[in-house]
């Protein structure tokens, strides 16, 4: 598929809501966010793409903006370019049928946690979900964390101060360490089980 590499900055959107999305995104490094605003102006981060994670067409206009949470390098190429791919080739199809029904996973367990869990737990489910998405090992890595605090509060529907409030928290029971933008799992087991974390979803 036909495809052009594009370089996108994380300090203003990539994409805007409400613009037509006939193209397919691949993120080759870094970590893109989809997010929407509420009537206020206040914004909610919907979904993540991680490396390897991608971004399809969709019919009319996008209800979500997109936007770098780091520094990130993707690959663009046309809606009608990635539908003939998809409909002469089955297991291509197949795959991105299988990728879509792990998105629809996801969103399905942060629906869950931002409707029912609390503040320690979101943020808590994040850091786990974030760490197995990174593909880190969490017995003898750090996860770097991509975000800001406004990003977790955007992303766990709270705000930067209480997330804050959070990590302290989390510091004091021992679960995690913090040097730097590096977080070490000092518990990864009870660190799980506070944020009702299981990575079966994300298979």
């Amino acid at each position: 598929m036909p495809q052009r590499q594009v370089i996108v900055e994380p300090r203003r959107p990539f994409r805007e809501p409400g613009v037509a999305r006939d193209e397919v995104i691949i993120v080759q490094s870094g970590l893109l966010s989809k997010y929407m605003s509420d009537g206020s102006g206040r914004r909610q981060i919907i979904a993540l793409r991680f490396t390897g994670e991608g971004i399809l067409p969709r019919e009319g206009q996008a209800d979500y903006g997109i936007q770098a949470i780091m520094r990130s390098e993707v690959l663009i190429g046309k809606r009608e370019d990635f539908a003939a791919i998809v409909g002469t080739d089955p297991e291509f199809g197949r795959f991105f049928m299988t990728l879509i029904q792990r998105h629809a996973a996801i969103g399905y367990e942060w629906l869950v946690n931002c409707g029912r869990r609390d503040s320690t737990a979101r943020v808590a489910h994040l850091l786990c979900e974030t760490a197995e998405r990174s593909h880190i090992d969490v017995g003898t890595q750090a996860l770097i964390n991509p975000f800001t605090q406004q990003q977790i509060a955007d992303i766990t529907g709270q705000t930067s101060v209480n997330v804050n409030r959070v990590f302290a928290e989390l510091e004091r029971q021992g679960l995690i360490r913090r040097k730097g933008r590096e977080i070490f799992f000092e518990d990864w087991t009870e660190i799980q089980r506070v944020g009702s974390f299981h990575a079966d979803y994300l298979r």
